[in-house]
């Protein structure tokens, strides 16, 4: 699943790709609508299909952000702005081509779900393999919740003493630090690949109790997260599965990682470990983290 870094990878490549440019109309997959028809909501969410395909229509980009693992694109029409929010899910990728063929990899060409055609004749394309991927088109962030009760960015100044505050409520004190980095109201953007790299880095074991780091060592650990996070940033995020920059362009922080889907412990040689987490497989080395 793409974390903060991949996210603000594809937002760096879509401004100056498509702001400031208009929509002129929308195509959405049949899939989105057999499943709108079960009941069940498929990619789009909060609003008809019929209706989201006409409500974009004459909307120019006026500005592309990342809030935490989501894109927000602002709109405008008429003199009023609106926010359409993305979430990639585990396999969401954007494309910026003048005729889908140009996407190189067949797996993305066969699961187009939302194909946007700019008044500049450029299609914008979203392509989601899993369909796990959001979209919502809202006022703004009052309208759905959870995007108000997301930390502050990580490299922001408040963002530290917000996960130190965090760590010190009773919903957190008692789970494995693993699961408490990874929620996106204690710390914005960090998912398993970087909750494990941080953790190896800092020689923490994954299932260790938050109440039983102290206060110097949780610091510490939000900064290596932060630097890590900042790193991978630098390298294009990592490439890792099915994801991708837009146009199918890769990452190179996965070159990087030194304990996220490994075997052997870079530093002892041990034999790694793993356990679920939070719903997600922990890579672990039984010799330097405790």
């Amino acid at each position: 699943m793409p974390e903060l870094p991949e996210v603000e990878g594809v937002v760096r490549a879509l401004v100056p790709a498509v702001e400031g440019k208009t929509i002129k109309k929308i195509e959405l997959s049949k899939t989105i609508y057999s499943s709108w028809s079960e009941g069940k909501q498929c990619i789009i969410k909060n609003i008809e299909p019929n209706l989201f395909e006409e409500i974009f229509q004459g909307m120019t980009i006026d500005k592309i952000n990342r809030r935490a693992k989501y894109i927000y694109f602002h709109l405008k029409k008429d003199g009023e702005h609106f926010l359409f929010v993305n979430h990639l899910g585990m396999t969401g990728a954007w494309f910026v081509v003048t005729q889908i063929n140009e996407i190189a990899e067949e797996k993305f060409r066969k699961h187009i779900h939302a194909i946007f055609y700019l008044e500049s004749g450029e299609l914008l394309i979203y392509s989601d393999i899993r369909r796990f991927g959001e979209m919502r088109f809202i006022s703004n962030e009052n309208e759905h919740p959870p995007l108000l009760q997301m930390a502050p960015e990580p490299f922001d100044d408040v963002a530290c003493q917000h996960f130190i505050e965090k760590c010190e409520l009773p919903k957190y004190r008692n789970k494995a630090v693993k699961e408490v980095i990874m929620d996106g109201q204690v710390i914005s953007g960090c998912g398993n690949i970087y909750a494990t790299e941080s953790l190896f880095k800092m020689g923490i074991h994954p299932a260790r109790k938050v109440s039983r780091i102290s206060k110097k060592r949780k610091i510490e650990l939000f900064e290596v997260i932060r630097n890590i996070l900042q790193q991978s940033i630098e390298m294009g995020g990592s490439t890792i599965s099915d994801y991708r920059n837009i146009n199918g362009e890769a990452g190179g922080m996965q070159h990087r990682l030194k304990m996220y889907g490994k075997k052997i412990c870079p530093e002892c040689g041990t034999s790694t470990k793993s356990l679920v987490i939070g719903g997600r497989t922990s890579v672990y080395c039984p010799q330097c983290q405790h």
